[in-house]
């Protein structure tokens, strides 16, 4: 078995982890510092939104244009009065896009860029992109949200129930708000690339959230008839026991949009894939984080608000206060091994236990075996 493997069995079986319930505070206070980060690059710069949705003219030079990227930008910006994107294409033509004009601007644009580029006007393709398409799109995509999200919350609560419900919401709330903070901050195009990109992060980030919470549900069974764990200390178990799970998907997924991001739009210049890679990127991130440090220690405080688990908690730390036998409550319905050790039950602890589970399991009774 790999290395990786054997980590993830021994996550699994709680033979290590890490206690992320219990430094939960750290991980909402770096939240939150993140998110006020994207909110105020939101306000102060702005989405730079891309020509589809304010409306403008693209034009299409001849191929093997001689003249440079930068070049065609200043001669675009000098004959518009607008900035211009300008972007070479395979076939070495110019794809040169201003924002903000009519008709007639138009026109005019495109005699004075022939004139520049010394091309023949006729042999440069215009057209023209109304602001209302894109105004649809943006509806559209606000729609689609806004029914994912209540669809989402719906399923959760029938699944699960209201407060997983309102973790992954409030965790889903968090993954679209830093994407869109940082879309702001680093200035690239909003197109309806990255309105798609957007809308598919939010898959991603559900997936880890319900794999977590799903075997949340399974180890909380009848979780009040017994005395060996908190709330909190199982829904750490979760987290620890499905990490492995998580970071191997996120990576998996991961890898081909930083090559897009990072090698089609940086290297090789293909600027129209960052709309959509860079939203992917920073989203799937976000999700992943989000599900293992946001979600499930939010369901653990919500849930420890209840009585029947408050009175839970009191009565595993009296127990452990005087000593309690350890074994008392293992075979409570639904805790076959589902309560056997979690990770951080104590403190938080990475390596290896003193004594494997299997050897202090059962100690002080028969062990069953015929002799």
């Amino acid at each position: 078995m790999s290395k990786l493997g054997t980590l993830g069995a021994r996550l699994h079986h709680g033979e290590i982890g890490y206690d992320f319930v219990k430094n939960r505070k750290i991980w909402y206070g770096i939240s939150i510092l993140i998110t006020i980060t994207a909110i105020v690059g939101l306000a102060v710069r702005g989405l730079h939104m891309g020509i589809e949705f304010q409306g403008g003219a693209v034009f299409t030079t001849p191929k093997n244009t001689s003249v440079s990227v930068s070049t065609a930008e200043g001669y675009a910006e000098d004959a518009s009065g607008h900035d211009a994107i300008v972007q070479k294409l395979g076939d070495g033509s110019m794809r040169i896009q201003v924002a903000g004009i009519d008709t007639k601007t138009s026109d005019t644009i495109k005699e004075r860029l022939a004139d520049d580029l010394k091309v023949d006007a006729e042999k440069i393709n215009a057209e023209l992109v109304g602001p209302s398409w894109g105004e649809q799109i943006a509806n559209k995509a606000w729609q689609g949200l806004g029914i994912f999200l209540i669809l989402v919350v719906i399923y959760l609560a029938i699944a699960f129930e209201w407060r997983m419900a309102l973790a992954a919401f409030v965790a889903l709330i968090h993954d679209i708000t830093i994407t869109v903070g940082i879309y702001a901050l680093v200035g690239f195009e909003v197109t309806p690339g990255t309105v798609i990109g957007l809308l598919t992060i939010l898959g991603y980030s559900l997936y880890d959230t319900v794999v977590v919470f799903d075997s949340l549900k399974e180890q909380t069974k009848d979780i009040t008839k017994q005395t060996r764990w908190t709330y909190s200390e199982i829904a750490n178990r979760s987290i620890n026991s499905t990490l492995v799970r998580s970071v191997n998907t996120t990576v998996v997924a991961l890898l081909p949009v930083a090559g897009l991001l990072f090698i089609g739009g940086g290297v090789l210049g293909a600027g129209m894939l960052n709309d959509i890679s860079l939203s992917l990127f920073v989203g799937l991130a976000a999700g992943a984080y989000s599900s293992i440090f946001i979600a499930t220690p939010l369901v653990a405080d919500l849930k420890e608000l209840e009585p029947a688990m408050k009175s839970l908690k009191k009565r595993v730390l009296a127990k452990r206060a005087h000593g309690g036998d350890p074994d008392e409550g293992r075979d409570a319905p639904g805790s076959d091994d589902e309560y056997d050790e979690p990770a951080g039950v104590a403190a938080a602890v990475v390596g290896p236990r003193n004594q494997p589970a299997s050897r202090t399991r059962g100690r002080g009774r028969p062990s069953g075996k015929r002799r």
